[in-house]
């Protein structure tokens, strides 16, 4: 049985990825990371904005439908 993703949980999704990569990007910038994590820290950032842009598409689809969802420069204008 397939159940549909709410819009709630969607924009906590967005939310949620874009605040992580910001994290995850200060801290690659910080110098604090080991040479040897330095990779693996790299393919988490990938990986969390590949997942954030996979959940973007879904809202804009959802958005066509669904006119009282704000819009997506909204959102990320917001703070969670």
């Amino acid at each position: 049985m397939k159940e549909e993703i709410s819009s709630n949980a969607i924009i906590y999704a967005i939310l949620s990825l874009n605040s992580e990569i910001t994290l995850q990007k200060a801290y690659l910038d910080s110098g604090d990371v080991p040479a040897e994590e330095r990779k693996n820290e790299e393919s988490i950032v990938e990986d969390l904005e590949q997942a954030f842009m996979e959940f973007i598409g879904v809202y804009k689809q959802r958005k066509k439908t669904d006119q009282s969802l704000p819009e997506i420069e909204e959102l990320l204008n917001s703070e969670l």
